[in-house]
């Protein structure tokens, strides 16, 4: 008794310190609750409303993904063809062309949820129906938990604990028909190795094979976890690999598991060809807007090909239709592609292979030059400039590619490589996260960090201004990164920020469907690569912090 006595004391105070601490947090009359939970949460190690990882004693044991199954919301089309009685994982032979084999305790009779593949097929089918625009939103790193998180923020108070939910606006949606359900992530394997200057894959099958164990993990995303380990990859009688962001984006985009790292490569090493590229070549024009690195592993399983999801300037040049290690003749290029990077720039950089450019880490000078119209590129260029309002920046060039009928590349971003971080409170002022022991310093941002940049629904409409111009029917991909970035810093503040950021982005893309013909020629899904591990204990902590209306 006196030991736990000693801890409840000691969140108490930590509390209570970085509250009063916290001014950046926290406006003269109003403090932010969020914010002082989390940097009371690192001062103490500990949380009594929640934890990262498998130790409820430790605030943070774990800083990466997780096994768990990921919902998914439907609008336009509803998902009755790949769920319940059709869900591969209650047969054994659809099982074992996913994964190769049928791993131990994945094949589930009574299988409600689906595999990630499936929404590639959903967006196929879609097309093929007859849908003129096909959106797949991507929340990187949204697992249903963050999700309830994020929502209870937002309401103040707990309205569900199961089930779609309530409370953002994708969960609240019903201006269109809409459906909602959850699917497996596990990767075809983890522990593969590969040569990015040769491109091969070197021992095709790796270290520890994928499947998903229902009765370990549950057979939703609200279910009791049974084994604290498995969702880890690390239980001691059935342990199945958790998917990375590389492995996950080429699920949801090209239809098949592969390893953990690949980039639009199967497990053998062989190219597939993710659905933006056939649609493109049915003409579709094809766009990817992202809050984090434009060659990261999302969107760079939009469109590129790579055996390794870190071989960044290679990604890009896919991306923009440049020669690159994989397609030295080049590929087509998207249509649109707007994200970050920007000003990150390194000297050296081993995992992008000998043709690594000192320089920008994600784009040359030479492939930023060659890409411009104002050099007889195919892309007006809006980026990051000192001095000039990004919205403003991005408007124009939005305005000239419309008009000269070109493509648009938009290059944002703060000394991270995201867009400034919004926090739950809608601001700008992240606090210190933690891994392990370790606390890692808040970022800071100056007010041209802010205003020199654009948000993420700022790049979604422009997005599909421009796409509109160039063709009837398109594809786009709308990432959230940055929701992942803060799952991996345990960092309950940047997490519920990121997601309402992207909820405000959801919000702008249905306001700009519903003013340009509506909903009968639009599919659009919304989902998550894969979830991390947070588990919220104490749900009602987090009601408490709502604004008073």
């Amino acid at each position: 008794m006196h030991t736990h006595f000693h801890r409840i004391l000691t969140l108490q105070l930590a509390f209570l310190v970085a509250l009063s601490l916290a001014p950046r947090s926290a406006t003269a009359q109003t403090p932010d609750p969020i914010a002082a939970l989390q940097a009371a949460a690192v001062e103490a190690r500990a949380a009594d409303w929640g934890h990262w990882g498998p130790d409820p004693d430790s605030y943070s044991s774990w800083r990466s993904h997780s096994n768990r199954l990921i919902p998914v919301y439907s609008f336009g089309m509803d998902m009755k063809s790949v769920s319940g009685e059709n869900s591969v994982y209650r047969d054994a032979a659809a099982i074992e062309r996913l994964y190769g084999q049928v791993p131990d305790g994945t094949l589930n009779p009574a299988a409600e949820y689906f595999d990630q593949t499936d929404v590639y097929r959903l967006q196929k089918s879609a097309a093929e129906a007859g849908k003129k625009r096909v959106i797949l939103f991507v929340f990187d790193g949204m697992d249903w938990h963050t999700t309830r998180a994020a929502a209870i923020a937002k309401l103040g108070k707990v309205a569900y604990s199961e089930g779609r939910g309530e409370g953002l606006a994708f969960l609240d949606y019903r201006g269109a028909k809409t459906d909602y359900g959850y699917f497996v992530t596990s990767p075809h394997n983890d522990g593969t190795s590969v040569s990015v200057d040769k491109q091969r894959v070197t021992n095709p099958g790796g270290k520890l094979r994928g499947g998903y164990d229902f009765q370990r993990c549950g057979d939703a995303p609200w279910k009791p976890i049974t084994d604290a380990e498995y969702p880890i990859g690390k239980s001691k009688e059935q342990p199945h690999a958790y998917t990375d962001s590389a492995s996950s984006a080429t699920s949801l985009t090209a239809g098949i598991k592969t390893y953990n790292n690949s980039v639009n490569v199967d497990a053998m090493g062989r190219e597939v060809l993710p659905i933006a590229r056939t649609l493109q070549e049915d003409g579709f024009a094809v766009g990817v807007v992202t809050s984090v690195p434009i060659s990261h592993a999302t969107p760079a399983c939009a469109y590129a090909n790579n055996v390794h999801r870190n071989d960044y300037q290679d990604i890009t040049r896919d991306q923009l239709g440049r020669p690159s290690i994989y397609h030295p003749g080049g590929l087509p290029g998207l249509d649109v592609l707007i994200g970050c990077g920007w000003g990150i720039d390194t000297e050296k950089d081993g995992a992008q292979g000998k043709n690594f450019v000192p320089g920008n880490k994600y784009l040359t000078e030479e492939d930023l030059k060659a890409i411009d119209v104002a050099n007889g590129g195919k892309y007006v260029i809006a980026q990051r400039t000192p001095g000039s309002e990004g919205p403003e920046v991005l408007s124009a060039a939005v305005a000239k590619a419309i008009a000269d009928k070109n493509r648009l590349f938009g290059y944002f971003g703060v000394g991270g490589g995201h867009l400034p971080y919004q926090t739950a409170d809608g601001k700008y002022d992240p606090v210190a996260s933690i891994g392990g022991s370790k606390v890692q310093k808040a970022e800071a941002y100056s007010e041209a960090d802010v205003s020199e940049n654009i948000n993420l629904r700022q790049m979604a409409v422009a997005a599909m201004e421009v796409l509109d111009s160039r063709s009837d029917r398109w594809w786009l991909m709308v990432e959230s990164g940055d929701v992942d970035w803060a799952s991996h810093s345990n960092n309950i503040d940047n997490a519920i920020g990121a997601v309402h950021s992207g909820d405000d982005a959801f919000e702008g893309v249905v306001k700009w469907i519903e003013e340009n013909g509506g909903w009968e020629d639009t599919a659009l899904f919304l989902t998550s690569d894969h979830g991390h591990y947070f588990q919220l204990t104490q749900p009602e902590a987090l009601a408490k912090t709502a604004p008073t209306p």
